[in-house]
């Protein structure tokens, strides 16, 4: 069970320094094989971390992951191996309170640098991109599609991992080029499944799964699932009441990227500082979310 707690900008764990330190998470390594992923509550968007962190936004971030890891057949293999720190190495059981809640022992994998995007509804900038010639990362569409609309299939649309600045949309032929044909059809195959399974685990509870990026690396030679997985940072999830009525109330951080659009700032760092509103409304948000998908308490 989740409790309301007091935002958590950085997590500090002490004698230890974090092997890597990304816009929401630290990574710690655990070993020559496993590695610990601690969230934060912070909240990246434009490619800028904001100064206002996410009440309970890392503790959501860990239990979704750890839960899709374990329900989804499609997931595995993946390198999720607990989210209880006392069955960490040491010396990480020692940091347990810092630790519940909001960290994973997972296994080392050596990451392929690509975004695996799955969009089964259009919308966002695969929606302005349509809007402009009727494509989405080099797949035609049919025409006379609005935002929202449903897509069957469900389209593969991966985008390069960049070390700073936009990831970059590219086609699949272009992921050809850069990881060769197996590696791409195996990414886009299993990238596809696991949005499938979570998209019908989603409609019955509640909640439209719109689209979702997930990441992939290679454990002893196979290919893994890592990082986060379906959280409402990493997907854009509608309330589905709200969607059969025509209307997209999102259940993901758009209540932020709408406020800043709003803002008047321009994109690029330092990004302001949130309203109390904004922050309470979009912790609410995720809990929500959390809560649907997988039964959890508030």
């Amino acid at each position: 069970m989740l409790s309301a707690v007091q935002a958590i900008a950085q997590i500090e764990l002490p004698g230890l320094r974090p092997w890597r330190r990304g816009k929401v998470r630290s990574v710690y390594e655990a070993g020559p094989d496993h590695l610990v992923i601690v969230a934060s509550d912070r909240l990246s968007a434009y490619d800028s971390v904001l100064p206002t962190p996410i009440p309970a936004k890392g503790q959501v971030l860990t239990h979704l992951s750890s839960f899709w890891f374990q329900i989804l057949a499609s997931a595995k293999p993946h390198h999720f191996v607990s989210d209880l720190p006392r069955h960490y190495p040491a010396p990480f059981p020692s940091h347990a309170p810092l630790l519940e809640g909001r960290s994973m022992l997972v296994r080392r994998a050596k990451r392929i640098d690509i975004e695996c995007v799955v969009r089964g509804y259009l919308t966002g900038s695969g929606f302005r991109e349509y809007q402009e010639g009727g494509l989405v990362c080099g797949i035609r569409l049919k025409p006379g599609l609005t935002d929202g609309s449903r897509l069957d299939p469900p389209i593969f649309t991966p985008a390069t991992k960049e070390e700073s600045g936009h990831d970059q949309n590219i086609t699949f032929e272009e992921l050809v080029a850069r990881i060769g044909r197996a590696t791409a059809e195996a990414l886009s195959a299993r990238s596809v499944a696991i949005y499938n399974e979570a998209r019908r685990w989603a409609w019955d509870r509640g909640l439209v799964l719109a689209d979702t990026k997930l990441e992939f690396g290679l454990v002893d030679g196979t290919l893994t699932l890592i990082d986060e997985v379906l959280s409402p940072d990493s997907s854009r999830y509608w309330d589905r009441a709200a969607y059969e009525a025509g209307r997209l109330e999102s259940f993901d951080k758009q209540l932020v990227r709408d406020w800043l659009d709003r803002s008047g700032w321009n994109h690029e760092p330092p990004a302001p500082a949130l309203p109390d509103d904004v922050v309470r409304r979009t912790s609410e948000r995720y809990l929500e979310a959390m809560r649907r998908l997988t039964g959890a308490a508030r």
